[in-house]
This record gives structure tokens, sequence and C-alpha cells, in this order.
């Protein structure tokens, strides 16, 4: 810890003591953790109170944005227009005509000097990245070009591994954000400048898995706007961002369940709804976003219309909410005028399982790991109790912690570690306990996991994370032999992975043109099977595999294919 206090006042020296002993603790617990963007840079991240502080590549420290918002005047600031967060955050950098002159002028900086953005109107950074050229020299280009690569973002991947906190809102230092001479705050001296050759080396550093490096151009800004001035897109429009967000929310809904839902449809899982038909209801240049809404969760929005007896949703299987009625003679969904511009119902109808397919993500799925009582004595050293969750990653780091702080590295050959008496109780069955006193690494890691509590973490698009107990259950393919010895496929368990069964039989049955039914799944509570007529498992493969995007590991029976035959 000295070590790193020591980097960190070096890289920041405005930081006084206080706030280095704030920022890196004595006592408190302060964990480490390796991670390796899609680009293979290798990254090491320092966590606080389960948010990432800092983070370093290449031995060079760069601040988070949860440490941007507790010291928002730690580096230089820069400020942009709000809608280019999204642009930032989807992997762009920050261009030149994107970021706001104030009166008083930019921030004095060096090409290479590590820099933090702002939004308009909010002190709280979003953003940091490094001055790809000084302020001479942004001025001299009529502020054209790259101004800022950016390298970690509010929404990216590391900012997903703190609580996921939005930013504070921070007043400028003065009373008029768009008038503020110090709308950027005070320069704090050179704070870890790396070589301009460096910098074309992390400006790739994708902690949010950039596809593509969009730049922001002009064209993303009002054509109107004065240098300083506020903006202003739709000065007719009263309301707030949060009152315009439920209100769209609002007319996507009615929308959905007047031209989009059909009582043969229920039940109709909640994602499905909102991917599916709601998304596909969103006026064009708009996009639905729960978060930005006072819902935050959709699966608040669905319970203040179930309490206005419009809908009735119920938890067919754990963790998985369907619609299962619906009031079509509601008074507001008998009210609701379709918007112009949309095609009719019945067209929007014929285009259903198209557009479910096309809306279709796959769940980021997670494994996770519990304390359970016989691993207390492992764990509780790292602070951790029975019924901990942890990653796997957070359960490795654990125990090369442990094996450490407790010098249990054979001296005579690193790849073993010395069984003590906690880890021959906690990993070693009784006929073991006399008979093994080394134990390779690997084989300690595989044995504490296989010891933990097994549960995983299901994230579907737009939806906060779900935890489970237990490993997740495959979609499971089977054939089966019916009168006349005619075979059929049955798929389970579609629904863990918020795929709709029905919109699944829709498309098998126009695909292989084959009859598809949907009945209850034996033994399981609440679920549904498909089954289609003849050994589909082909044409299943590249649907859940291609089309679906979904990981082979979890899928069961594709290799019950028929085998093709091969002509000469």
């Amino acid at each position: 810890r000295r070590k790193l206090r020591n980097e960190v006042a070096a890289a920041f020296p405005t930081l006084s003591t206080e706030q280095l002993a704030e920022l890196v603790p004595n006592k408190e617990e302060l964990n480490v953790i390796k991670i390796h963007s899609h680009k293979g840079e290798a990254i090491t991240v320092y966590m606080n109170h389960r948010n990432p502080i800092l983070f370093e590549v290449e031995k060079v420290l760069y601040p988070t944005v949860y440490t941007l918002w507790v010291y928002p005047d730690l580096l230089p600031a820069f400020a942009t227009w709000p809608q280019v967060l999204q642009k930032l955050a989807g992997g762009a950098d920050l261009m030149l005509p994107g970021v706001v002159v104030p009166p008083s002028g930019l921030a004095q900086v060096q090409r290479g000097t590590l820099c933090a953005v702002t939004l308009l109107g909010n002190r709280a950074p979003v953003a940091v990245g490094v001055a790809t050229m000084s302020t001479e020299e942004m001025l001299a280009a009529g502020m054209k070009g790259k101004g800022f690569a950016v390298l970690h973002t509010h929404l990216d991947h590391l900012w997903e591994y703190g609580d996921k906190s939005s930013p504070p809102t921070l007043a400028p230092l003065g009373t008029d954000c768009a008038g503020d001479e110090e709308l950027q705050g005070k320069e704090p001296g050179s704070s870890c400048c790396p070589e301009p050759q460096q910098l074309m080396d992390i400006r790739d550093l994708s902690l949010k898995d950039r596809d593509t490096c969009a730049e922001l151009g002009k064209e993303e800004l009002p054509e109107d706007r004065a240098e300083g001035g506020s903006l202003e897109e739709q000065p007719e429009d009263s309301r707030t961002p949060q009152e315009q967000m439920d209100a769209l929310f609002h007319q996507c809904f009615f929308h959905a369940l007047k031209c989009k839902v059909k009582k043969s449809d229920l039940p109709l899982l909640t994602s499905t709804f909102l991917g599916s038909h709601m998304v596909s209801c969103c006026p064009a240049g708009k996009q639905l976003d729960i978060k930005k809404s006072s819902y935050k969760k959709f699966s608040k929005f669905l319970q203040c219309k179930q309490h206005q007896r419009i809908l009735q949703v119920k938890e067919l299987s754990k963790g998985v909410e369907s619609i299962v009625d619906v009031d079509w003679k509601h008074p507001d969904i008998k009210a609701f005028a379709v918007p112009e511009g949309f095609s009719s119902a019945s067209a929007a109808q014929d285009s259903k399982s198209e557009d479910r397919e096309q809306v279709y993500h796959a769940p980021e799925i997670i494994p996770l790991y519990g304390v359970s009582t016989k691993m207390i004595p492992l764990f509780q050293e790292s602070g951790h109790r029975k019924g901990s969750i942890l990653s796997s990653s957070e359960v490795r780091n654990t125990i090369i912690n442990y094996v450490k702080s407790n010098e249990l590295v054979d001296e005579t050959n690193k790849n073993f570690v010395k069984v003590n008496a906690i880890l021959c109780d906690c990993l070693l069955d009784k006929s073991e306990q006399d008979e093994i006193s080394h134990l390779k690494w690997d084989e300690l890691l595989s044995r504490c996991l296989e010891r933990l509590q097994p549960l995983h973490q299901v994230t579907f698009s737009g939806q906060e994370p779900v935890v489970r107990k237990g490993n997740i259950e495959p979609i499971d393919i089977s054939i089966a032999q019916r009168s006349s010895n005619k075979k059929v496929t049955i798929i389970k368990n579609l629904e863990l992975y918020g795929l709709d069964p029905q919109c699944v039989a829709n498309t098998l049955q126009q695909k292989v043109q084959a009859s598809a039914t949907i009945s209850p799944a034996p033994g399981a509570k609440d679920r549904v099977q498909v089954q289609i007529q003849g050994n589909q498992i082909h044409h299943l493969a590249k649907m859940l595999l291609e089309e679906y995007q979904l990981p082979r590991k979890y899928i069961q029976g594709l290799e019950k294919a028929p085998k093709l035959s091969h002509k000469k």
C-alpha cells in the first residue's frame, strides 16, 4: 500500500496527504484484480469499497470516474454536450467540435496530459482521456480534429465493476454554466502525462468492448450553437428529460398492447414485450431507456400498470416475469390513438416473428460462488462471511492472498502450495488428510470452486441482473419417438434465456414447414416445451448459435442431429 500511495502521489501531486490516505486507506480492504481488454492489454484494477478507484496500464496509473466524483478537480476538465456521452461510452474518442469553449477559455494542457471530460452544467467527470494536442494546437486548428483519446467512461465495463452509481450533480464553480469563467476548474499541474507514442498504444484500451471507434463530428452538435452557449434542442418542450422518457414509455406501452400483442401470445415474457413489441413502436430518432425514466426498472413500470388494472404480471419461473393477462377493454387502451407514420396493426402482426428475432439479445451469464459454512475459515481473512457471493476471479484472488499472507508457497517448487490445517479441513476429504501435504495451484483452486455453493447471475438486455442458486440449466434438446415410428424434436428451458417459446415455435415452423406445438414441460412447474415434427436439430443449432448468438455450452443435445449422407 505504501508503494501504491507513493505512485498515486507522484501521478497526482495535487492530492493532499489526507486525500491520499482516504483514496488508498491503511486498514480498509483494498483488492487488486487483473483483467484484459478485448484488444489483449493487461489491466490492473484497484478496488476500494467494492468500487474501482484506479486502473494501471503499462505502469501508468489512471483514476476511474468513481474517484473523480470524489475529487472532481483532480484533472484538467473539458466540457461537452450531454448527448455526446452515449457516443463516448460506445467507444468514440472526443472530437474538438464536441468540446464546449467557455468565455474564460479552455484549460491549458500539453499533448499527452490526462484530462477529465464533464457534461455542460455538471462538474462531475464522466470520462477520462488523454489530450492528443496542446490547448494552443487545439485553438490553432480551429477546434477541429480529434481532441482526446478516451480511455474510460461512465457506463463502460470498468464502471460496471463497481456499484453502477450515476454521476453526482456538482454545480459549476460559477453560477451560470454558460458564462462561468471557471467552468473547467483550476488546472492541477501536470498529472500523469504519458509520452505521445505511448498515447497511441493505450488509446485503444477497451474497457467497454469498442468494436469501432466512431468519431464525433459537427453534425452531432447543434449547428446554431454559439461558443459557451447553452444547449436548447427543443425549446418548445418544457418537460424535463425524465418526463419526456416517461411519456415515451407510456406511448410505446399502449401502442404495443393495441397493435402488437394478441390474446394468443399470452403468457408473454416481459423482456420480449419490451425488446420486441415496445421497441418496434418507438418513433424514429428516439430510443427507450428505462434508466432515464422515473421508474428506473421496467418491472416497476409494469407494476404501475398492474395497479391500474391494465395487465397482470406473474413470475412463472424464478427471476423470469411474464404478462399473463391484459384488459383490452381498459379505457386507457381504447382511448389510445396510434401515432401517424406507423403501419397498420395487421401488418405489424404479420412481421412479429421477424421483429422478435432481430431484437433478441443473448443474456449475459456469469457463474458465481457462495461461501458455505465449511469454507468460512478460508475466506474470513478477506472479510467474507457465510453467504458472501463472489465471482471466480474474486475467489482466485482470495485464495492467492491467503496462501501468500500465510507463506504457504513451497520454497523448493513454487508450483506447489503447502496444505495447512485450514486448507486441510476445507479442501481435503477425510481419506486424503493424512496423505496429501501439498497441492498444485490449479488443483487448489478447482477444489475450492467445487466446495463453494454454485450460483449464477443472468442479465437480460435493458434489465437489472438476477442472481439465482445453482448452475443455469441448459436449453435441452431431445428426440422422441411417436406413433407410426415418427420422430419429434422437443426443446425445453427456453424461458431461462429470455426466449419466448411461442416465438421459437413459430419461427421453426416457418423455416422447416413442419407442425410445431407448445405444451407444459413435465416436472417443471410453470414452464413449457416446444415440440416440432421430425429431427430438426440442424435448424435449431443454426438458429440458437448463429441467429440468437447463444454460447454452445448452454445448449444440450446438439450431438443428436441426424448424420448427413454424402453422395459421391
